[in-house]
């Protein structure tokens, strides 16, 4: 299997821990120390630490989904260009944060991410998004 496959494999992976909430598939997917550098600041999670902060992610926003309108593969690196897009319990408001996301691959797993998000109400203003985070509208 060739380095691109094995990045879409992981991927298609995560998307569906993000979007069908399969926090199984998280130690398939996140190193043992897996380094996160975003607006918490920079730390280093385990996959049961991560997977319990997604799975309180979706327990406050049980909808979100991630749209991503372009990506590349290189080596051991990948990166996004998504909007998040929830619906606020409190309120019922459509919620939005446009963001790009790096990372840095090892093993064929998550090993180091850098995110950067825009403030709450940013979208990117593109009217297609990719089918999925792998595949690019054609």
């Amino acid at each position: 299997m060739s380095d691109a496959e094995t990045m879409r494999e992981l991927f298609d992976r995560w998307e569906q821990v993000w979007h069908e909430g399969r926090f199984d598939l998280v130690p398939g997917c996140v190193a043992p120390h897996y380094i996160r550098h975003d607006e918490a600041g920079d730390r280093t999670v385990t996959p049961e630490e991560y997977a319990a902060e997604l799975a309180g992610l979706r327990q406050d926003r049980p909808d979100v989904r991630i749209i991503v309108y372009d990506h590349a593969f290189g080596w051991d690196r990948a990166w996004y260009r998504f909007t998040m897009k929830w619906t606020d319990r409190t309120s019922g408001q459509i919620r939005t944060r446009a963001g790009l996301q790096t990372y840095r691959i090892e093993g064929g797993k998550l090993a180091e991410t850098w995110v950067v998000l825009q403030p709450l109400g940013s979208a990117w203003s593109d009217v297609l998004a990719q089918e999925s985070w792998t595949k690019p509208i054609r």
